[in-house]
């Protein structure tokens, strides 16, 4: 039976896209791989040639971007800086945009049996998805602004900010302002109760009850809280519902900007004002919270770091390192949109 490049990648312990470099030149492999390679090559009597076309078809193959929920305008500065970093790398990528409640796993499972991808990013995820289907996605992936260190996958890193740390600061911010009747909108309801998951909302949530406690408050995400969908006209009617519920509110922290800039032309329909009647945080720091008026106060993730570590850390993940699980920094930007209370 013929020598393949798999029986190759698998005597020398390299993935068999680092093996298809080494046979073909490339620079982006280390020393000691080309060497181990070049070596177990000549061990097996492995003939490139025979497998020319083989290595075409690998070499052929490009990385896909899964976007889960195209209305996320940080995600679309993440996707451009991530083509932009693929292009730099002289690699092919194809995007794959879904609704934010759709699943993303059962998306890269079809995209895996349809067209073989080298490795995949998630922008954006449900974590409980990967629990029950990752074990049928067989490359490297990365999980952007979401945590999946604690799933224990081998083919699975993250890159993502710190969301509980992120939703307390955003939440002291407002407390420490004198705030004491705050709402909170972002999430599905499944995660808006006292027995919280880990997906992003329900960090962020968990953040606010951490601020709280901090300082010897209690906070009712029954009460409090109140899902939305993460879009302008979701933070409208997620402030809409709170202003009815909780009419002696004086601040709101959104889980997203955007839903913060559909909450602000909520309170506006009302009648108030911001920040006079009620202040209001946000969470991302995109491009828009700097031009609205007034301006959003709003934690800021580093979406080109986000960006930039996601696909570094995919490429070297294709060539056989270990999965990496990397938390961002992000920053409180104070704008015009809280107010103290006396």
């Amino acid at each position: 039976m013929a020598v393949t490049i798999k029986d190759v990648a698998q005597r020398s312990g390299y993935a068999v896209g680092t093996v298809s470099r080494v046979l073909n030149s490339s620079a982006s492999v280390s020393d000691t791989a080309r060497e181990k390679i070049l070596a177990t090559v000549e061990e097996l009597g492995f003939t490139p040639n025979n497998n020319a076309r083989q290595l075409k078809q690998r070499e052929g193959r490009g990385y896909g971007i899964i976007v889960k929920g195209a209305g996320n305008r940080l995600f679309a500065g993440i996707v451009e800086e991530m083509q932009r970093r693929f292009s730099a790398a002289g690699k092919t990528v194809t995007l794959h945009y879904l609704d934010e409640d759709n699943d993303e796993v059962e998306q890269a499972v079809q995209l895996c049996r349809e067209r073989k991808p080298l490795g995949i990013l998630f922008l954006g995820g449900n974590r409980e998805n990967f629990v029950r289907k990752f074990t049928s996605v067989p490359c490297p992936c990365v999980l952007v602004t979401t945590r999946a260190d604690s799933l224990g996958f081998s083919n699975l890193s993250s890159v993502c900010t710190d969301d509980v740390a992120g939703a307390a600061e955003a939440m002291g911010h407002l407390l420490d302002a004198g705030h004491r009747e705050v709402g909170v909108i972002g999430g599905d309801s499944s995660v808006l109760t006292p027995a919280m998951g880990s997906n992003t909302s329900a960090l962020r949530l968990l953040g606010c009850q951490q601020a709280h406690l901090q300082r010897g408050l209690s906070f009712d995400p029954n009460r409090q809280a109140v899902a939305a969908r993460f879009s302008l006209q979701g933070g409208y009617d997620a402030a809409c519902r709170l202003l009815d519920h909780n009419p002696g509110i004086t601040a709101i922290f959104a889980m997203a900007d955007i839903m913060a800039i559909g909450a602000l032309r909520a309170i506006q329909d009302r009648g108030l004002r911001v920040p006079e009647d009620i202040s209001i945080v946000g969470y991302d720091g995109i491009e828009q919270s700097a031009y609205c008026i007034p301006r959003l106060t709003t934690v800021r993730q580093n979406a080109g770091r986000l960006a930039q570590r996601s696909v570094d850390i995919l490429l070297q993940h294709t060539e056989g390192t270990e999965a990496v699980h990397e938390i961002i920094p992000f920053q409180l930007v104070c704008g015009e949109s809280v107010r103290k209370v006396p």
